[in-house]
């Protein structure tokens, strides 16, 4: 019987790439990877997964040309207008990670917005990471656990690896089981630094705006061969 993973983290890469190939403006492939999300968003719902975390824009996206970090920030604020809607129809959670601080007022305010109408829906927890970078998420969550202390609240002895974690972007959300990158690219560019520490990783050289539910089934059929210990010996 094949395993669900209860949290499927992916890397979607490639936008620009397809675009590329095609002789089309960046922006294109941009808005071709909008419909491979919603695909894999739709799929995940319906066999299950619990968490699908996706990694829209990280904290060095904005070192790239300033018109594309404006085309990209109007284009987050397009599909919060659009699928707000269709999200809350399909009872998803959304949840926004990262430094939206970067993000102009209308963004901040969109995503404020759309957060809090599907707050109380109980089905796929969909977490876009925007201007995200694992290691902002653990320097955050350090200040906030030495904001903690100075104020009396803990003390650091109090400080674990599971208390830690509640300090988090992904905190009371599941480990992340497997991982995806797309485009053929074999690294993890700063994602969920913490949150990874034992997931299954699956690259594909499929251009994000090309992946499809058949590439989401081939990465859990990878998963469901992987032989999870979590750093355990296996029985003999």
């Amino acid at each position: 019987m094949t395993n669900i993973p209860r949290h499927i983290a992916i890397i979607m890469d490639g936008n620009g790439r397809w675009a590329s190939k095609r002789s089309l403006p960046r922006i294109v492939g941009h808005q071709q990877g909008v419909k491979a999300v919603r695909t894999v968003v739709k799929a995940c719902g319906a066999m299950g997964v619990k968490t699908l975390t996706l990694f829209a824009f990280s904290s060095e996206n904005k070192n790239r040309s300033t018109e594309e970090v404006t085309l990209l920030f109007k284009l987050f604020l397009t599909v919060l207008k659009q699928e707000v809607k269709k999200l809350d129809k399909h009872n998803v959670r959304l949840k926004i990670i990262g430094d939206m601080t970067l993000f102009p007022k209308d963004v901040q305010h969109m995503a404020a917005e759309a957060q809090a109408k599907l707050t109380d829906n109980d089905g796929l927890t969909l977490v876009i990471a925007a201007n995200y970078g694992g290691q902002w998420d653990i320097a955050q969550a350090a200040k906030q656990a030495a904001q903690a202390a100075i104020k009396g609240e803990i003390t650091p002895d109090d400080i674990t690896i599971d208390s830690f974690a509640n300090y988090l972007s992904l905190a009371n959300e599941p480990a992340v089981d497997l991982l995806i990158r797309s485009s053929g690219e074999l690294r993890i560019s700063n994602f969920l630094l913490w949150d990874v520490a034992y997931s299954e990783f699956y690259f594909t050289d499929t251009l994000w705006p090309d992946f499809d539910e058949a590439e989401l089934n081939k990465a859990i059929e990878s998963f469901n061969h992987r032989d999870r210990r979590f750093g355990a010996r296996k029985e003999t």
